[in-house]
């Protein structure tokens, strides 16, 4: 694989095919944890690194166990299970050897097994046929495309709040206002990425 293909999955993952913005997963807690910045750092590292180590899982399984046996069709219950221990694994090793960065983690570690953007990149990374070096790079790109998206929707939430607006747009109404302009936002990329590499 060549280094401008390498650049391109990135790129793409980030901003034209955004797992939260473009492909609306992990929805519950880009709505939920952009609040406060902290906050939506905290989640965003926990989404990288779980989601590269499940794909780092996931893929051999699928390639090498489901796929052979002729049993792809339980795919989704296996990945649902392996990206369950593995977050419970990485949260048991963070907590016996990195306690700063476990504590720093906190209630947004556990939450992960149920983040559906995590599941969604591993299922894709199959779907769109990318070897393993490809899967990891995409993994990594979505997981960073995650956390851009999430400290943009903070910073537009803050600001949501400190502007008066009608009463009716309180509350729930003014982040799926927002959340919608800042999705056609990343939607207007579309296109451009393939234009600049060629692909």
């Amino acid at each position: 694989m060549s280094l401008t293909a390498a650049f391109y999955i990135v790129l793409s993952a980030i901003i034209t095919n955004n797992y939260v913005l473009s492909k609306f997963l992990g929805i519950c807690p880009f709505l939920g944890v952009s609040k406060k910045l902290d906050n939506a750092m905290g989640m965003s590292v926990a989404v990288i690194i779980v989601m590269v180590v499940a794909t780092a899982v996931t893929w051999p399984i699928q390639t090498y166990l489901l796929d052979p046996n002729g049993i792809g069709y339980m795919q989704t219950i296996v990945f649902i299970l392996v990206i369950a221990a593995l977050v419970q694994m990485i949260e048991i090793f963070l907590k016996k050897y990195i306690p700063a960065l476990h504590k720093a983690l906190g209630i947004y570690l556990p939450l992960i097994t149920t983040n559906c953007a995590v599941l969604g990149v591993c299922v894709l990374n199959i779907d769109n046929e990318y070897n393993f070096l490809q899967s990891i790079l995409n993994s990594f790109g979505s997981g960073v495309g995650f956390t851009v998206a999430m400290f943009l929707f903070a910073g537009v939430r803050s600001k949501i709040e400190t502007n008066d607006y009608p009463e009716a747009f309180k509350g729930i109404a003014s982040t799926l206002v927002a959340a919608s302009i800042t999705s056609l936002c990343f939607l207007g990329f579309s296109g451009m990425l393939e234009k600049i590499f060629g692909m």
